[in-house]
Protein backbone atom coordinates (compact mmCIF):
# COMPACT_ATOMS: atom_id res chain seq x y z
CA UNK A 1 0.00 0.00 0.00
CA UNK A 2 2.77 2.39 0.84
CA UNK A 3 4.47 1.74 -2.52
CA UNK A 4 1.27 2.39 -4.49
CA UNK A 5 0.62 5.50 -2.45
CA UNK A 6 4.09 6.81 -3.19
CA UNK A 7 3.62 6.06 -6.87
CA UNK A 8 0.31 7.95 -6.92
CA UNK A 9 1.81 10.96 -5.14
CA UNK A 10 4.77 10.96 -7.54
CA UNK A 11 2.54 10.84 -10.62
CA UNK A 12 0.38 13.63 -9.19
CA UNK A 13 3.41 15.80 -8.45
CA UNK A 14 4.75 15.19 -11.95
CA UNK A 15 1.42 16.18 -13.49
CA UNK A 16 1.27 19.28 -11.29
CA UNK A 17 4.76 20.30 -12.36
CA UNK A 18 3.92 19.84 -16.04
CA UNK A 19 0.78 21.95 -15.57
CA UNK A 20 2.72 24.74 -13.87
CA UNK A 21 5.34 24.72 -16.64
CA UNK A 22 2.59 24.93 -19.25
CA UNK A 23 1.02 27.91 -17.46
CA UNK A 24 4.37 29.72 -17.23
CA UNK A 25 5.25 29.18 -20.88
CA UNK A 26 1.71 30.05 -21.92
CA UNK A 27 1.83 33.39 -20.10
CA UNK A 28 5.23 34.14 -21.61
CA UNK A 29 3.93 33.46 -25.12
CA UNK A 30 0.62 35.29 -24.70
CA UNK A 31 2.17 38.65 -25.55
CA UNK A 32 3.50 37.32 -28.84
CA UNK A 33 0.26 35.68 -29.93
CA UNK A 34 -1.55 38.93 -30.85
CA UNK A 35 1.30 40.07 -33.09
CA UNK A 36 1.65 36.60 -34.59
CA UNK A 37 -2.09 36.48 -35.19
CA UNK A 38 -2.02 39.84 -36.93
CA UNK A 39 0.90 38.73 -39.09
CA UNK A 40 -0.87 35.49 -39.95
CA UNK A 41 -4.01 37.40 -40.88
CA UNK A 42 -2.09 39.73 -43.17
CA UNK A 43 -0.29 36.84 -44.82
CA UNK A 44 -3.57 34.97 -45.22
CA UNK A 45 -5.38 37.85 -46.88
CA UNK A 46 -2.50 39.50 -48.76
CA UNK A 47 0.68 38.07 -50.14
CA UNK A 48 2.03 34.68 -49.12
CA UNK A 49 -0.16 31.61 -48.83
CA UNK A 50 -0.54 29.57 -45.67
CA UNK A 51 1.03 26.14 -45.66
CA UNK A 52 -2.27 24.32 -46.24
CA UNK A 53 -3.20 26.59 -49.12
CA UNK A 54 0.24 26.16 -50.63
CA UNK A 55 -0.08 22.39 -50.38
CA UNK A 56 -3.51 22.48 -51.98
CA UNK A 57 -2.22 24.81 -54.70
CA UNK A 58 0.75 22.57 -55.35
CA UNK A 59 -1.54 19.52 -55.63
CA UNK A 60 -4.40 21.00 -57.65
CA UNK A 61 -3.00 23.97 -59.56
CA UNK A 62 0.71 23.16 -59.88
CA UNK A 63 2.29 24.45 -63.07
CA UNK A 64 5.44 22.98 -64.65
CA UNK A 65 8.72 24.70 -63.96
CA UNK A 66 9.78 24.56 -67.61
CA UNK A 67 6.80 26.79 -68.52
CA UNK A 68 8.03 29.34 -66.00
CA UNK A 69 11.50 29.15 -67.53
CA UNK A 70 10.03 29.89 -70.96
CA UNK A 71 8.12 32.88 -69.57
CA UNK A 72 11.24 34.26 -67.87
CA UNK A 73 13.47 33.87 -70.94
CA UNK A 74 11.00 35.60 -73.27
CA UNK A 75 10.21 38.43 -70.84
CA UNK A 76 12.28 41.57 -70.25
CA UNK A 77 14.43 41.97 -67.19
CA UNK A 78 12.61 43.00 -64.03
CA UNK A 79 9.40 41.26 -65.06
CA UNK A 80 8.94 39.70 -61.60
CA UNK A 81 8.78 43.12 -59.93
CA UNK A 82 6.42 44.40 -62.61
CA UNK A 83 4.10 41.43 -62.18
CA UNK A 84 4.17 41.79 -58.40
CA UNK A 85 3.16 45.44 -58.77
CA UNK A 86 0.27 44.46 -61.03
CA UNK A 87 -0.75 41.77 -58.56
CA UNK A 88 -0.82 44.38 -55.79
CA UNK A 89 -3.06 46.58 -57.90
CA UNK A 90 -5.32 43.61 -58.67
CA UNK A 91 -5.76 42.70 -55.00
CA UNK A 92 -2.83 40.32 -54.51
CA UNK A 93 -4.87 37.14 -54.43
CA UNK A 94 -3.13 34.44 -52.34
CA UNK A 95 -3.64 31.85 -55.08
CA UNK A 96 -1.66 33.82 -57.69
CA UNK A 97 1.99 34.77 -57.66
CA UNK A 98 4.43 36.22 -60.15
CA UNK A 99 5.91 32.77 -60.78
CA UNK A 100 2.49 31.36 -61.62
CA UNK A 101 1.79 34.20 -64.05
CA UNK A 102 5.12 33.53 -65.76
CA UNK A 103 4.28 29.83 -66.03
CA UNK A 104 0.91 30.69 -67.53
CA UNK A 105 2.62 32.92 -70.07
CA UNK A 106 4.84 30.04 -71.15
CA UNK A 107 1.93 27.60 -71.35
CA UNK A 108 -0.20 30.11 -73.23
CA UNK A 109 2.58 30.60 -75.75
CA UNK A 110 2.80 26.90 -76.53
CA UNK A 111 -0.92 26.14 -76.49
CA UNK A 112 -2.02 29.06 -78.64
CA UNK A 113 0.87 28.54 -81.05
CA UNK A 114 -0.20 24.91 -81.47
CA UNK A 115 -3.81 25.95 -82.05
CA UNK A 116 -2.74 28.55 -84.61
CA UNK A 117 -0.61 25.97 -86.42
CA UNK A 118 -3.58 23.58 -86.56
CA UNK A 119 -5.77 26.28 -88.09
CA UNK A 120 -3.37 26.75 -91.02
CA UNK A 121 -2.38 23.10 -91.29
CA UNK A 122 -3.12 22.84 -95.05
CA UNK A 123 -0.79 25.74 -95.91
CA UNK A 124 2.72 25.96 -94.51
CA UNK A 125 2.90 29.75 -94.74
CA UNK A 126 -0.46 30.22 -93.03
CA UNK A 127 0.48 27.66 -90.38
CA UNK A 128 3.64 29.59 -89.49
CA UNK A 129 1.78 32.91 -89.49
CA UNK A 130 -1.09 31.63 -87.35
CA UNK A 131 1.35 29.94 -84.97
CA UNK A 132 3.28 33.19 -84.46
CA UNK A 133 0.11 35.24 -83.94
CA UNK A 134 -1.38 32.64 -81.60
CA UNK A 135 1.83 32.33 -79.60
CA UNK A 136 2.06 36.09 -79.14
CA UNK A 137 -1.61 36.24 -78.10
CA UNK A 138 -1.20 33.40 -75.60
CA UNK A 139 1.99 34.91 -74.17
CA UNK A 140 0.48 38.34 -73.51
CA UNK A 141 -3.03 37.18 -72.52
CA UNK A 142 -2.19 36.73 -68.78
CA UNK A 143 -0.70 40.25 -68.73
CA UNK A 144 -3.85 41.65 -70.29
CA UNK A 145 -6.15 39.85 -67.85
CA UNK A 146 -4.06 40.93 -64.86
CA UNK A 147 -3.98 44.53 -66.07
CA UNK A 148 -7.75 44.49 -66.59
CA UNK A 149 -8.31 43.12 -63.07
CA UNK A 150 -6.15 45.91 -61.63
CA UNK A 151 -8.08 48.59 -63.54
CA UNK A 152 -11.43 47.23 -62.33
CA UNK A 153 -10.22 47.14 -58.74
CA UNK A 154 -8.95 50.72 -58.88
CA UNK A 155 -12.30 51.81 -60.34
CA UNK A 156 -14.09 50.13 -57.41
CA UNK A 157 -11.81 51.91 -54.95
CA UNK A 158 -12.50 55.26 -56.61
CA UNK A 159 -16.26 54.64 -56.60
CA UNK A 160 -16.36 53.68 -52.92
CA UNK A 161 -14.06 56.43 -51.63
CA UNK A 162 -16.67 59.26 -51.16
CA UNK A 163 -19.07 57.06 -49.18
CA UNK A 164 -16.22 55.67 -47.07
CA UNK A 165 -15.01 59.19 -46.25
CA UNK A 166 -18.55 60.25 -45.32
CA UNK A 167 -18.82 57.32 -42.90
CA UNK A 168 -15.35 58.02 -41.55
CA UNK A 169 -16.23 61.68 -40.96
CA UNK A 170 -19.45 60.80 -39.16
CA UNK A 171 -17.66 58.30 -36.90
CA UNK A 172 -14.86 60.75 -35.98
CA UNK A 173 -17.29 63.61 -35.33
CA UNK A 174 -19.36 61.26 -33.16
CA UNK A 175 -16.40 60.86 -30.82
CA UNK A 176 -14.47 57.84 -32.07
CA UNK A 177 -10.75 57.93 -32.60
CA UNK A 178 -9.40 57.72 -36.12
CA UNK A 179 -8.30 54.09 -35.80
CA UNK A 180 -11.65 53.04 -34.33
CA UNK A 181 -13.50 54.96 -37.05
CA UNK A 182 -11.36 53.28 -39.70
CA UNK A 183 -12.23 49.91 -38.18
CA UNK A 184 -15.94 50.78 -38.33
CA UNK A 185 -15.66 51.70 -42.00
CA UNK A 186 -13.77 48.50 -42.77
CA UNK A 187 -16.33 46.43 -40.85
CA UNK A 188 -19.52 48.04 -42.17
CA UNK A 189 -18.56 48.51 -45.82
CA UNK A 190 -17.38 46.17 -48.53
CA UNK A 191 -15.19 46.14 -51.58
CA UNK A 192 -11.45 46.55 -52.10
CA UNK A 193 -11.31 49.88 -50.22
CA UNK A 194 -12.58 48.22 -47.03
CA UNK A 195 -9.96 45.51 -47.49
CA UNK A 196 -7.23 48.14 -47.82
CA UNK A 197 -8.46 49.89 -44.66
CA UNK A 198 -8.42 46.57 -42.81
CA UNK A 199 -4.88 45.88 -43.95
CA UNK A 200 -3.75 49.35 -42.85
CA UNK A 201 -5.25 48.70 -39.41
CA UNK A 202 -3.49 45.35 -39.16
CA UNK A 203 -0.18 46.96 -40.11
CA UNK A 204 -0.69 49.56 -37.38
CA UNK A 205 -1.38 46.77 -34.88
CA UNK A 206 1.94 45.07 -35.62
CA UNK A 207 3.94 48.23 -35.02
CA UNK A 208 3.84 50.51 -38.05
CA UNK A 209 2.94 54.12 -37.53
CA UNK A 210 -0.28 55.54 -38.94
CA UNK A 211 1.60 57.49 -41.60
CA UNK A 212 3.55 54.45 -42.75
CA UNK A 213 0.42 52.27 -42.92
CA UNK A 214 -1.53 54.86 -44.89
CA UNK A 215 1.34 55.50 -47.29
CA UNK A 216 1.68 51.77 -47.79
CA UNK A 217 -2.00 51.65 -48.69
CA UNK A 218 -1.46 54.41 -51.26
CA UNK A 219 1.47 52.53 -52.78
CA UNK A 220 -0.87 49.61 -53.54
CA UNK A 221 -3.31 51.78 -55.50
CA UNK A 222 -3.26 54.24 -58.39
CA UNK A 223 -6.23 56.38 -57.34
CA UNK A 224 -5.20 60.08 -57.23
CA UNK A 225 -8.08 60.99 -54.88
CA UNK A 226 -6.94 58.43 -52.31
CA UNK A 227 -3.36 59.70 -52.58
CA UNK A 228 -4.54 63.28 -51.99
CA UNK A 229 -6.64 62.21 -49.00
CA UNK A 230 -3.74 60.34 -47.38
CA UNK A 231 -1.35 63.24 -48.00
CA UNK A 232 -3.77 65.71 -46.38
CA UNK A 233 -4.29 63.38 -43.43
CA UNK A 234 -0.56 62.83 -42.86
CA UNK A 235 0.17 66.56 -43.07
CA UNK A 236 -2.67 67.30 -40.64
CA UNK A 237 -1.31 64.82 -38.11
CA UNK A 238 2.19 66.28 -38.42
CA UNK A 239 0.98 69.89 -38.06
CA UNK A 240 -1.51 69.18 -35.28
CA UNK A 241 -4.66 70.09 -37.24
CA UNK A 242 -7.86 68.39 -35.98
CA UNK A 243 -8.57 65.24 -37.97
CA UNK A 244 -12.34 65.85 -38.03
CA UNK A 245 -11.91 69.14 -39.90
CA UNK A 246 -9.63 67.55 -42.48
CA UNK A 247 -12.01 64.64 -42.97
CA UNK A 248 -14.97 66.97 -43.44
CA UNK A 249 -13.18 68.98 -46.10
CA UNK A 250 -11.90 65.88 -47.86
CA UNK A 251 -15.35 64.27 -47.86
CA UNK A 252 -16.85 67.43 -49.36
CA UNK A 253 -14.16 67.53 -52.04
CA UNK A 254 -14.68 63.85 -52.88
CA UNK A 255 -18.42 64.39 -53.34
CA UNK A 256 -17.73 67.32 -55.67
CA UNK A 257 -15.28 65.24 -57.70
CA UNK A 258 -17.79 62.38 -57.93
CA UNK A 259 -20.41 64.77 -59.28
CA UNK A 260 -17.91 66.16 -61.78
CA UNK A 261 -17.03 62.66 -62.98
CA UNK A 262 -20.73 61.88 -63.44
CA UNK A 263 -21.23 65.07 -65.43
CA UNK A 264 -18.19 64.27 -67.57
CA UNK A 265 -19.53 60.80 -68.36
CA UNK A 266 -22.94 62.27 -69.19
CA UNK A 267 -21.37 64.72 -71.63
CA UNK A 268 -19.55 61.87 -73.38
CA UNK A 269 -22.77 59.95 -74.04
CA UNK A 270 -23.86 61.91 -77.20
CA UNK A 271 -20.46 61.40 -78.80
CA UNK A 272 -20.41 57.69 -77.98
CA UNK A 273 -23.98 57.11 -79.19
CA UNK A 274 -23.35 58.87 -82.51
CA UNK A 275 -21.49 55.96 -84.13
CA UNK A 276 -24.14 53.29 -83.39
CA UNK A 277 -26.79 55.69 -84.70
CA UNK A 278 -24.90 56.33 -87.94
CA UNK A 279 -24.04 52.68 -88.59
CA UNK A 280 -27.23 50.96 -87.43
CA UNK A 281 -30.23 53.29 -87.15
CA UNK A 282 -29.78 55.80 -89.97
CA UNK A 283 -29.59 53.18 -92.79
CA UNK A 284 -32.85 51.63 -91.59
CA UNK A 285 -34.49 55.07 -91.42
CA UNK A 286 -33.29 55.89 -94.93
CA UNK A 287 -34.78 52.64 -96.24
CA UNK A 288 -38.10 53.32 -94.49
CA UNK A 289 -38.31 56.96 -95.62
CA UNK A 290 -36.85 56.76 -99.14
CA UNK A 291 -37.89 53.19 -99.95
CA UNK A 292 -41.55 53.89 -100.86
CA UNK A 293 -40.53 56.86 -103.02
CA UNK A 294 -37.96 54.75 -104.87
CA UNK A 295 -40.56 52.02 -105.48
CA UNK A 296 -43.12 54.51 -106.80
CA UNK A 297 -40.56 56.16 -109.09
CA UNK A 298 -39.47 52.77 -110.43
CA UNK A 299 -43.09 51.80 -111.13
CA UNK A 300 -43.79 55.08 -112.94
CA UNK A 301 -40.68 54.75 -115.09
CA UNK A 302 -40.81 51.08 -116.03
CA UNK A 303 -44.58 50.47 -116.00
CA UNK A 304 -45.25 53.75 -117.83
CA UNK A 305 -43.05 52.60 -120.73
Amino acid sequence: MSGSLLLTVGVGALGLGIGLLAIVFGSARSQRQSVAGALTSIERNYGQQPAAAQAQSADGMALPSWARSIGIRLSPSGIAATLQRRLDLAGNSPSWTADRILALKGLGLLVFAALGGLLGLHNLGLAVLFACVGGAAGFYLPDLLLYNAGIKRQALILAGLPDALDMLTVCVEAGLGFDAALAQVARNSGGPLAAEFARALQEMQIGLSRSQALRGMVSRTTVPELRAFVSALVQASELGIPVARVLREQALEMRVRRRQRAEERAQKVPVKIMFPLITCLFPALLVIVIGPGVISIAKSIFIGH
